[in-house]
């Protein structure tokens, strides 16, 4: 049974459709989304490109990280520091629980590293098994999963999950409807089906990276720009190889050769790549008939300096450059030479202004999505089964993509401290002056604690005070 016609006991006419249509829409995708996979993961190889150079530079495993540079360059500057309710306090509703039990934060960060390599990956939230905990989320790339997007209603119609392949079958998934969710495992040659009914539509959020109006989906970082720049620097770097080889040892012009000198012994030429990297020649004498007067008969040997490496590094270079711009980073992340590090805080944010935005514009389209995928996740953890109105104002709360020296950022916040007195006694004062989390958390504890302390030591001088009265 292929992925083409999967006919399994259980399922209705429709739901069949379903299956098949998602299964034939995740094949169609499958050779796009593997090929920013493998760059991702620096698995991608180049085919072969003319005769010249010899086939076995095309297997040295030449790998460049460019790809995975300009995915992480994005991932890293979009960190959602935690999830904040100002309506409301999220320990009450169990968010560590949450976060805890599923690595919530490690979670999200794949699901946005996988939207960025492949344009949308998914968040799918379900309830836990007895062994389990109450709430599950977890993240699927669009290798394994895919749906159908309402453009009206904002949210998918369905998913699919595949979750067991034997080669090119599907042999185990998981299709999720609006309010109905079917497992689906071959075991021993059958399948076995097992459904379950819940109360939130279809509980899948799409993380979508760049959406345009004709690509709902969004689009990878790594674009065909950024594929073709590092195509062409593969193929350099395999040129590069060969050139060294022969850069290292002396090239040598034979002038009065014959043909025999490019042949086999069975009388075929040899490959371009023989001639162009033969080192020891041997030159037969000429027949003496043939000699001219005044030649001894001997082939002359001329010595050529060998040529410089350096036009393979100009050209490495340039598309090292044409790379950053395309992923919009600075030069000296990728660039090997002609580039210098700025000096100043204005000059190093100029530099990525471009990258800033872009982990700004990211980080909006993902908060919809994480803010769904949260408050559904703590609700179905709450036994709910539907989610409150109040958790509307539950939100994300990222980390600014522009990265600031802790003395500069403490600066600025106690300005912006000094302007408004009573921030200051706030936790978002502290935050502005430079505090974290943790750091926040300990000093309200301690300062708690120091006011009992005065509190229950003013009560005590006031007693005492009374008692020398009477």
């Amino acid at each position: 049974m292929s992925d083409q016609n999967l006919r399994i006991p259980g399922l209705s006419d429709d739901e069949t459709v379903t299956v098949n249509f998602l299964a034939k829409q995740l094949r169609d995708k499958k050779q796009h989304n593997e090929k920013r996979s493998n760059l991702y993961d620096g698995k991608y190889a180049i085919r072969k490109v003319g005769t010249v150079i010899p086939p076995q530079y095309y297997r040295l495993g030449i790998a460049l990280g460019w790809a995975a540079k300009g995915v992480d360059g994005l991932a890293r500057r979009c960190n959602l520091d935690d999830m904040v309710w100002a309506d409301g306090k999220l320990a009450d509703l169990g968010m560590q629980e949450l976060k805890d039990s599923n690595f919530l934060m490690s979670e999200l960060a794949q699901g946005r590293t996988d939207s960025l390599i492949h344009g949308v990956s998914y968040l799918i939230t379900t309830q836990g098994d007895d062994d389990e905990p109450r709430a599950l989320v977890h993240a699927k790339d669009a290798l394994s999963a895919t749906g159908e997007w309402n453009n009206r209603k904002r949210h998918l119609d369905n998913l699919l999950s595949v979750t067991a392949r034997d080669r090119n079958r599907i042999t185990g998934f998981v299709l999720y409807l609006d309010g109905e969710t079917i497992n689906a495992d071959m075991v021993d040659g059958k399948w076995e089906l097992e459904r379950s009914e819940h109360p939130w539509h279809v509980p899948v959020e799409p993380l979508i990276y760049k959406p345009r109006t004709s690509k709902r989906m969004g689009r990878s970082r790594i674009t065909p720009a950024a594929i073709s720049h590092q195509s062409a620097a593969l193929r350099e770097l395999v040129r590069l190889e060969g050139h060294m080889d022969i850069y290292a040892i002396p090239q040598l012009i034979l002038l009065g050769a014959n043909e025999s000198l490019f042949k086999n012994p069975d009388g075929s030429f040899k490959a371009s790549w023989q001639i162009a990297l033969g080192r020891i020649l041997g030159v037969p004498d000429a027949d003496p008939e043939d000699v001219p007067a005044g030649n001894n008969g001997r082939a002359d040997v001329k010595h050529v300096a060998a040529s410089s490496p350096e036009p393979h590094l100009a050209d490495l270079n340039a598309l090292a450059k044409l790379s950053a711009r395309e992923y919009d980073l600075p030069d000296s992340d990728f660039a090997l030479t002609d580039l210098a590090n700025p000096t100043s805080a204005d000059s190093y944010n100029a530099s990525r202004e471009n990258l800033i935005a872009e982990a700004e514009g990211a980080a909006d389209d993902w908060s919809v999505p994480i803010r769904r995928t949260v408050r559904r996740a703590l609700a179905i953890q709450n036994g709910l089964d539907k989610i409150p109105k109040e958790w509307a104002s539950i939100d994300t709360k990222w980390r600014s993509p522009v990265y600031l020296s802790r003395a500069a950022e403490a600066d600025a916040g106690a300005k912006q401290v000094g302007a408004i007195e009573w921030l200051k006694d706030t936790r978002v004062g502290l935050e502005l002056i430079g505090l974290d989390k943790q750091q926040i958390d300990l000093a309200l504890a301690e300062r708690k604690q120091n006011r009992s302390r005065e509190a229950a030591a003013s009560l005590i001088a006031a007693r005492v005070g009374d008692a020398d009265s009477a």
